[in-house]
């Protein structure tokens, strides 16, 4: 009788005054008491429930109206009789029920909502929450975590599992919610909640996805001390068209480069004149002088005609960039005397000389050569270096083993921009804050990244799910293929000289 849906005509309220007692009539409704009291709470299981899936129902596979059970920490549709959830509730005698929508608790198959404030953290869990004051003090939180599971971490400094070869996303990811920047637009929803999109359009998943994991990912009250980033990998896989997959190493270069320009249109931005969080975190720009070379096996009378041509005169273009491809000297083919391949290794600043406005390489097409230069005009606050590590032919692609030894803060690239513009730019100081590594064979290597944890100011090195701490001169020693870099600003070049 509990159960049953009915109310009960009584009295509400009782007042005194003086000698005179008021009574208030109305209709009493049990679930308003039972709602607020339920028997089975003690019955929740918090080690067994994972929200970083999909919310899909385990039976139909629906995605509308799914029910989280707390008991077992399965996904079924609907809270109606002959329902999957209800069902379940009766088979299993599992009672307490999540709307995974609404954040609701329900128990079944009584049907009635429970309101208790001990089921906070399980809603926190489902979907963080952050404040200004919360973000504002982010990147000042030196203090552990301590998770339900009893293991300690660090917000932000948390493992990502490996579902099967998608480590190459995983240290990307891992890599952007270090910016601090792009972590804070992101912890926000309202930040990107009322952008418009063309009806039918998926890349704007994308960006929910993409905030979705940057909480979860700096949540201090996780159940466990890791993420799964089964969901927003799906999204990358919906969007990219299958070009980036779970189950299929790729490269970290190329995935960078998509994510970062389908999260800067999926946002609304253009290639021009909308920006986004994305081109103001990362965009810089650059000059690019072209100069047209005449054919090598033409006669040198032949060649001094045409480079008289305006075909053949250096031409200029302005430019913008998202990161920066560096190029490693070509790898030795041989051995030493004592039969072993000799690692090399090259300073940054010798990469970097590409970009110093008189240095010129020359690229070849299948019929026409060029000569380029690059200056730059514009550096973005945070700076990526891409270390171009993998070239490919029609027969294979080849890694380049060679070391690049680079510095940890303090560098300069004042030099590097063109002399009219250097006068505009007052802070030019990159100190590095994650590292991208890339081990083993092309096609058969793995990913793992070095990042900043700027609260503690420690380094740490994260490969899937393990989390440890290395020192900073670990770090050169790696085979580095991404690299993100922030610019000192004045009170933190202040604070270094002190």
């Amino acid at each position: 009788l509990a159960a049953a849906p009915w109310c009960v005509f009584c009295v509400l309220q009782v007042k005194r005054m003086g000698n005179r007692v008021s009574m208030r009539y109305g209709r009493f409704d049990p679930e308003d008491q039972r709602s607020r009291h339920c028997p089975y709470l003690d019955t929740i299981n918090k080690s067994v429930l994972d929200f970083d899936f999909e919310k899909l129902c385990s039976i139909s596979l629906s995605h509308i109206n799914v029910y989280a059970c707390l008991v077992c920490g399965k996904y079924f549709q609907g809270r109606g009789l002959k329902s999957h959830a209800y069902i379940h509730s009766v088979q299993l005698s599992h009672h307490v029920f999540l709307n995974l929508h609404t954040l609701k608790f329900y128990c079944l198959p009584d049907n009635y909502e429970i309101i208790d404030s001990s089921l906070e953290d399980i809603t926190y869990v489902l979907k963080p929450t952050f404040t200004a004051q919360h973000i504002a003090h982010l990147d000042k939180q030196a203090k552990l975590s301590r998770a339900y599971d009893g293991t300690t971490y660090l917000p932000g400094i948390v493992g990502l599992n490996n579902i099967k070869a998608n480590d190459y996303a995983n240290a990307v990811l891992q890599a952007l919610s270090n910016v601090p920047p792009l972590r804070n637009y992101f912890l926000e929803e309202e930040n990107y909640r009322h952008i418009q999109r063309p009806p039918g359009d998926i890349m704007f998943l994308l960006v929910q996805r993409f905030g979705e994991l940057m909480r979860k990912l700096w949540n201090p009250r996780n159940f466990k001390a890791h993420v799964s980033p089964h969901e927003m990998l799906q999204a990358v896989v919906l969007c990219s068209k299958k070009n980036f997959q779970i189950t299929k190493q790729g490269d970290g270069v190329e995935f960078l480069s998509w994510f970062l320009n389908a999260l800067h249109a999926a946002l609304g931005g253009t290639k021009r004149k909308k920006k986004t969080i994305v081109t103001d975190v990362f965009q810089g720009s650059m000059r690019i002088f072209t100069k047209k070379l005449p054919h090598p096996d033409l006669p040198a009378e032949e060649k001094a005609q045409l480079l008289q041509n305006s075909e053949y005169q250096e031409r200029m273009v302005e430019s913008t960039f998202l990161y920066l491809t560096l190029d490693l000297p070509t790898a030795p083919l041989y051995k030493d005397e004592k039969e072993q391949l000799i690692i090399p290794q090259v300073p940054l600043f010798s990469i970097l000389a590409k970009f110093n406005g008189s240095t010129e390489k020359e690229y070849k097409t299948y019929k026409e050569n060029f000569l380029k230069r690059f200056q730059l005009t514009r550096l973005p606050p945070y700076l990526i270096f891409c270390i171009k590590r993998f070239t490919k032919n029609n027969f294979f692609v080849e890694k380049n083993p060679t070391i690049v030894n680079f510095p940890i803060t303090n560098v300069d690239l004042r030099e590097y921009l063109s002399e009219e513009v250097q006068a505009a730019h007052s802070h030019t100081t990159y100190d590095l804050i994650a590292n991208i590594v890339h081990d083993g064979k092309p096609s058969e290597g793995s990913y793992r990244i070095h990042v900043l944890h700027h609260g503690t100011g420690k380094w740490y090195e994260l490969q899937d799910l393990q989390v440890t701490d290395i020192l900073p001169q670990m770090i050169t020693l790696s085979e580095a293929y991404i690299q993100i870099w922030k610019r000192r600003e004045e009170d933190e070049t202040n604070q270094q000289g002190a």
